[in-house]
């Protein structure tokens, strides 16, 4: 197990030490007001450079990442980062620049943004979409502020927001910060929502639906067109979360399915990359009826030149500085013009095939609640296990001790003992085979001894830990 950088310290050690500046010292205190100066001693650690490095690098092998081991964890799509994506980004041309220079000095990073809207608006079904939001649920407030400016303007006090049961839990979150009441919708027996209900929802009061297709369950709604019909009958606009767009590129788009309002994960479906911190990016596109609500600037076209337009006379302003995660934005536009058109849908295709082989290999061993063709992510229960001796946080921990990132655990809440599970387009068959092997070792280990699995993990360098007091009690400082 790695000591804390603090234990490693040894009084006097010290990685550089600068000769003197050639100026004359001054005490600090004329130099620093002194309400900014501390008035405790700073405990940092004393290290030698080499032994700094070795440190970090050695913690950082610890790490679980996608470049390292297996990474199923669902509603995520912790796809591999392909490393060209990388190369462009750190281009001078784009790693140079500032976004307060003269638009005419910044043209290629303006033809790059104007493309990537574009492209994002083909293969959503959109109008126009707005590269500003810096994550999904970042995404998903401003459409809700489009939402509820729409209807401001329209002179209509709209208060609810209808949300399926089995949706994620920044859509609630987002329709609330905009002072929405939400209405839960609950899913049927096939684990989609159900339209009987959603019939007896439905009123002037209601400003928008929030959906996810295929949703957290990985289920195509079927019913998508009869609910998208229901809401425009009803004036209420359909928000569709893009969290899950890399189960249907090029297959269809929520344009198609009737849908007003759409953020996109860069950094989950356009292979960003994502965890550790970010950063996230989450465009917002609309349809043409509410395009003029979107952030600004949009970059926008006259022919010779590429331009920043504030001129959206209902925008609802800007929602971040300047014009969104610039770095994520040219490493997704990398990844669309490596995949082309037939690429993107080949990606969707990929992902939903190796979820399905899957599913179909796990459920043998493991609870499957809706036992009907998944998209590109699936759950199954730990119910079987759970009841053997074992819960399905057991099993996430005893995954580890195999190099297997934990897939998604206890979501969505309305399955019991959830295994959200997603193996993206990009893993070959060989990794595949060898996940259903050890999810299969997992629960005969279960079988003939439970007590032993509970302890997992069992070859990491932390133990297993009590969760509880840990949630309660952090010790953030040494």
């Amino acid at each position: 197990m790695e000591k804390t950088i603090f234990k490693n310290s040894t009084k006097g050690k010290r990685g550089i030490k600068f000769s003197g500046a050639g100026v004359e010292e001054k005490p600090l205190q004329d130099l620093i007001p002194e309400n900014h100066l501390r008035k405790d001693v700073v405990n940092l650690p004393e290290l030698t450079e080499p032994d700094a490095v070795r440190y970090f690098t050695n913690l950082s092998r610890q790490n679980f990442s996608v470049d390292t081991v297996f990474y199923p964890l669902g509603s995520c799509t912790m796809k591999y980062n392909p490393k060209i994506n990388e190369q462009m980004a750190a281009l001078e041309g784009f790693t140079e620049i500032h976004p307060e220079q003269p638009e005419e000095s910044i043209q290629g990073a303006m033809e790059l943004m104007y493309e990537l809207q574009n492209s994002l608006a083909k293969i959503t079904g959109m109008h126009k979409v707005s590269l500003q939001p810096a994550a999904g649920a970042h995404g998903e407030f401003a459409g809700m502020l489009i939402v509820k400016k729409y209807f401001e303007n329209k002179g209509e006090n709209r208060t609810k927001i209808i949300i399926p049961d089995s949706a994620h839990g920044t859509n609630p979150a987002s329709a609330k910060m905009c002072g929405y009441e939400v209405v839960k919708v609950n899913s049927n027996d096939r684990g989609q929502v159900d339209v009987n209900e959603l019939k007896n929802l439905v009123s002037s009061d209601v400003a928008a639906i929030m959906m996810t297709n295929p949703n957290t369950l990985g289920i195509f709604e079927e019913d998508i067109l009869e609910i998208s019909q229901l809401a425009k009958k009803h004036g209420i606009l359909l928000y569709y979360d893009g969290a899950n767009l890399n189960a249907i590129m090029g297959i269809t788009n929520p344009g198609l399915m009737g849908f007003d309002i759409v953020h996109v994960n860069l950094h989950k479906t356009f292979s960003t990359p994502h965890g550790g911190g970010g950063p996230g990016s989450g465009p917002v596109g609309v349809s043409e009826e509410l395009a003029d609500y979107l952030p600004v600037p949009l970059v926008e076209y006259n022919g010779e030149k590429y331009y920043f337009d504030y001129n959206l006379n209902n925008s609802i302003g800007k929602v971040k500085p300047f014009y969104g995660n610039f770095g994520v934005l040219i490493r997704a536009y990398t990844y669309i013009l490596m995949m082309g058109r037939d690429g993107l849908r080949q990606v969707s295709e990929d992902a939903v095939l190796n979820a399905n082989y899957l599913k179909e290999k796990l459920k043998k061993e493991y609870k499957l609640p809706f036992d009907i063709p998944c998209m590109h992510e699936f759950v199954l229960s730990g119910d079987i296990q759970k009841e053997q001796g074992v819960n399905t946080m057991g099993i996430a921990k005893r995954l580890m001790d195999f190099d297997i990132h934990p897939p998604t655990v206890y979501f969505p809440m309305i399955v019991s003992e959830s295994m959200m599970i997603e193996p993206t387009e990009t893993e070959a068959k060989e990794t595949l085979d060898n996940f259903i092997r050890v999810m299969d070792q997992i629960a005969q280990e279960i079988k003939e001894n439970p007590e032993q699995v509970a302890k997992s993990p069992l070859n990491s360098s932390v133990s297993k830990v009590d969760e509880a007091t840990a949630a309660r009690k952090p010790v953030l400082k040494y």
